[in-house]
């Protein structure tokens, strides 16, 4: 989901916000399949949406666009190039704040979100914020199986949305690039893959490797019948890379986003102290070949 849905934080190093006990009985390192995967994540942005906007709306604005929680604006990179007149698809939207800005900017834009809960979100800012004038047309959908005929968008984006959050992200590359046309740019945030290595705390202690950076094993959060509520997959640098060019993606630029010296707020084991140490965000910047 985008920036919408910036990272929350885990015990287990990943994108979770502050471990709530009540949500869950375990937490482990183990196989999630697609299936499994996918109803544990729809599930708990459905009920995480709400609060999750009131806890982070301030930050990520109801039209703005954000790439991760080191606070660097799409404004300020403009790594999506001109998006005047362009048809522009946004994968795990969440509340579809950037979507109104690519909006805003002149894009014919479609937000789209696994989650009801996440969309139900964006359809109360579509209401309530202005420009735009016309809302943005939304779209629940799995960003592994988009509802769109082939090379029909000029750009494809996502900010910290869908990327992690599905089994085969192998699979979601290979579906974005069957909607991009020949030339078209994708380009996505994500966790940098690095992160996994450290655990998630904000301060000293956030600063020491616990885990091997190169075990895949995804994080899941279950409840006390061991069902899973939310689950997350990790891939190294390579990975990505390997996945994009599979895909008939070209990388043309990998952006390791710095902290910067304006922003002083720590987002779950995002902050300053790590910001100044190592990456916490990776961009990739593709076109279809």
């Amino acid at each position: 989901m985008c920036v919408s849905t910036l990272p929350t934080v885990s015990a287990g190093g990943q994108n979770r916000e502050v471990c709530r006990v009540s949500e869950f009985a375990q937490v482990s390192r183990r196989v999630a399949g697609p299936e499994e995967t996918a109803v544990a994540n729809r599930s708990w942005w459905d009920a995480e949406a709400g609060e999750y906007y009131a806890e982070h709306g301030r930050f990520l604005g109801d039209d703005d666009f954000v790439w991760g929680p080191e606070g660097w604006h799409e404004s300020e990179l403009g790594l999506l190039g001109d998006v005047a007149g362009r048809r522009v698809l946004e994968i795990g939207a969440g509340a579809a704040q950037c979507s109104r800005w690519v909006a805003g900017q002149g894009g014919s834009v479609v937000a789209t979100d696994l989650s009801a809960g996440m969309l139900r979100e964006a359809r109360r800012l579509n209401v309530g914020v202005t420009p735009p004038a016309r809302p943005v047309p939304l779209a629940q959908c799995d960003a592994v199986a988009l509802p769109f005929g082939e090379a029909v968008f000029d750009v494809v984006f996502t900010a910290y949305g869908a990327v992690p959050f599905v089994a085969d992200s192998g699979a979601l590359m290979r579906e974005v690039a069957r909607v991009l046309r020949p030339g078209g740019r994708f380009v996505f945030s994500t966790t940098h893959p690095f992160r996994w290595a450290f655990p998630d705390d904000p301060g000293e202690n956030g600063l020491t490797v616990r885990q091997s950076y190169f075990d895949r094993t995804p994080y899941v959060e279950a409840d006390s019948d061991g069902e899973a509520t939310y689950v997350e997959h990790h891939r190294t640098l390579g990975d990505r890379v390997r996945e994009l060019v599979a895909a008939g993606l070209v990388l043309v630029d990998l952006v390791e986003p710095e902290w910067p010296e304006r922003n002083h707020e720590t987002w779950g084991g995002w902050s300053p102290l790590r910001g100044r140490h190592f990456p916490g965000t990776a961009i990739f910047v593709c076109r279809r070949g």
